[in-house]
């Protein structure tokens, strides 16, 4: 399909279709690199995220069908607000939502799709990762639905959340060896790596959330099953304290909601 630039259904639909010397010198060379372990994400430039096709590049972390997840339990959070138009209440305020790290923009976007109400803002410490994420919302047609911020973490932004969600780094630097050689090798080692024990980044997000969340709001963000212990400690003092696993049954993403 990408050497062909085609989908999905004309590739099976032309089972006879040979490739012409130019189209098998383009095919060979992205074998060569598969071959040397780059990711097929960054050798074709897409990954899709949420039923959206997204551009990647080696600025962003590809987006994992595990980040998904984190998007539902914000749509959890916020059922009311799901594909409507208008304010589902009389006087309701619509949600306002900050995805901090947002990299390739996967969860800001996603959320921007199916909670068309909603005020969102996405933070990164990367310029270049945003412009990825600019890209992406240009892409989709939801360039104005989100307002891209180069922060580190919550530097910067203006209180008044309901909503803070971040898949930040989480993995460990004593864990290194255990990570796929791929993602050791191309993608961005700041958004994989956390510090020596994968606890550091979210150790820091915690007590920004809380600076900038309303009361009554909530902290969505993604983890891994080595640090969730450690990574409830952390939001100890907080309400609704909640550990959604993913599909293979590992604790995958921590939500809490501020005292109100």
């Amino acid at each position: 399909m990408f050497t062909l630039g085609c989908d999905r259904a004309y590739l099976y639909g032309h089972p006879e279709r040979e490739l012409t010397e130019e189209e098998l010198t383009r095919y060979e060379h992205a074998l060569i690199q598969r071959s040397e372990g780059i990711p097929a994400q960054y050798i074709t430039g897409h990954q899709e995220f949420w039923g959206m096709d997204l551009l990647v590049s080696s600025a962003v972390l590809i987006p994992r069908p595990e980040t998904e997840h984190v998007v539902e339990r914000v749509l959890e959070i916020l059922p009311d607000w799901r594909g409507v138009l208008k304010s589902p209440h009389s006087g309701s305020t619509p949600p306002r939502i900050v995805d901090v790290g947002t990299g390739s923009g996967c969860i800001a976007l996603a959320l921007a799709k199916e909670l068309p109400q909603a005020e969102i803002h996405a933070t990164d410490i990367s310029a270049e990762g945003l412009e990825i994420a600019r890209t992406n919302a240009a892409r989709l047609a939801l360039q104005d639905r989100v307002t891209f911020h180069h922060a580190d973490l919550l530097a910067g932004v203006v209180p008044g959340f309901d909503v803070v969600v971040s898949n930040p780094p989480y993995v460990g630097l004593a864990e290194e060896d255990q990570v796929q050689l791929e993602v050791r090798k191309f993608e961005p080692r700041g958004a994989v790596f956390a510090g020596q024990s994968g606890l550091e980044v979210i150790e820091s997000l915690v007590p920004e959330a809380f600076a900038v969340l309303k009361p009554g709001g909530w902290l969505v963000t993604e983890m891994s099953g080595t640090i969730a212990e450690s990574a409830r400690k952390l939001v100890a003092g907080w309400t609704d304290v909640r550990v959604t696993p993913d599909l293979q049954g590992i604790p995958r993403v921590l939500s809490a909601q501020k005292p109100s």
